[in-house]
């Protein structure tokens, strides 16, 4: 038997007999097992790793959403308050100014359903009476617990995300002993809060966390072995897009990492990953396009298979 290593005991029956059909969103229905769903990014910051605040401004913002529906793009997601490493706190006040317009307006122009990315149950609050269908926690409920109860009371699908330690300190020497089994745990847990408010599993994403606490061997442990996640039966995003491993194997800066994104994300989709979250939707919509067509021709595995998650 192997060691536990210190790590909280799950209940592994709290996981689905079989995968989800589709994403339920509250005026949304996303179907799962098909195709790999495309979410764009949107950061509203004038601080955020791949964009500097080029849509900081509201109306570019929204301009840009826009464009990524119109690129290809299922899902936007909008986040205030940049989590890049040793990024430091935005205030409510702020994070809500910055969010929540551009909100609006996007779900006034577009059907595709808008991911709010924040840690903030307030925020939360806020973006889904402004037209938000899905709340991305980049904490898994951890630094708010009360965003489970604005999830629960909207009925809004919750993106759960490992993450070790805090934006502001998540990269000072990260350490594992069990780096996948560590991550299913934590993600677990976050399932079990989610079933014990009412959450159904068609309203529950899990996410790995690429370089949230995690050095390049780390994010590349993940990227070969997102199986072993995939078989949890529960909708799977990945979010590799412009990330500093990349940068690292390539010795390139955030704009020149767009092959080493496609890559990235040809291994996340041929692993398992339901929704990948990108920044170039345009380019990456075709690499998901044709890893989808190959992965319809790829053998079914059984969880057993995968590694006996079960």
């Amino acid at each position: 038997m192997s060691a536990n290593h210190g790590r909280p005991s799950c209940d592994r029956s709290v996981l689905p007999k079989s995968k989800p059909a589709h994403l339920r969103c509250p005026r949304t229905v996303l179907p799962l097992g098909g195709r790999t769903l495309v979410m764009g990014v949107l950061n509203v910051t004038p601080d955020s790793f791949s964009d500097g605040g080029k849509f900081f401004d509201a109306s570019t913002a929204v301009e840009h959403g826009l464009r990524m529906v119109e690129e290809g793009a299922d899902i936007i997601d909008v986040g205030g308050e940049s989590t890049r490493p040793s990024a430091e706190d935005v205030t409510l006040e702020e994070e809500v100014r910055r969010v929540v317009p551009v909100i609006e307006a996007l779900a006034k122009r577009t059907d595709a359903p808008i991911s709010v990315d924040t840690r903030k149950s307030a925020v939360a609050r806020r973006a889904v009476d402004a037209g938000a269908q899905i709340i991305n926690d980049v904490s898994a409920l951890r630094h708010d617990p009360a965003l489970l109860d604005v999830a629960s009371a909207h009925g809004t699908p919750v993106v759960l995300m490992h993450m070790k330690g805090a934006p502001s300190t998540m990269q000072e020497n990260p350490a594992y002993d069990d780096l996948m089994g560590e991550i299913r745990d934590y993600l677990l847990v976050a399932v079990e809060k989610c079933k014990s408010a009412g959450l159904d599993f068609d309203r529950m994403v899990i996410d790995p966390g690429i370089g949230f606490g995690k050095t390049v061997e780390h994010n590349l442990e993940i990227l070969g072995n997102l199986d072993r996640l995939a078989s949890l039966r529960l909708a799977l995003m990945v979010g590799v897009s412009r990330k500093s491993f990349i940068g690292r194997i390539l010795d390139l800066p955030v704009h020149e990492r767009l092959e080493g994104t496609a890559a990235a994300v040809a291994a996340c989709v041929l692993g398992g990953a339901d929704i990948v979250r990108v920044h170039d939707v345009r380019r990456i919509t075709r690499v998901v396009k044709v890893c989808d067509a190959i992965r319809a021709r790829m053998p079914r595995r059984s969880p057993e298979e995968y590694g006996g998650e079960t």
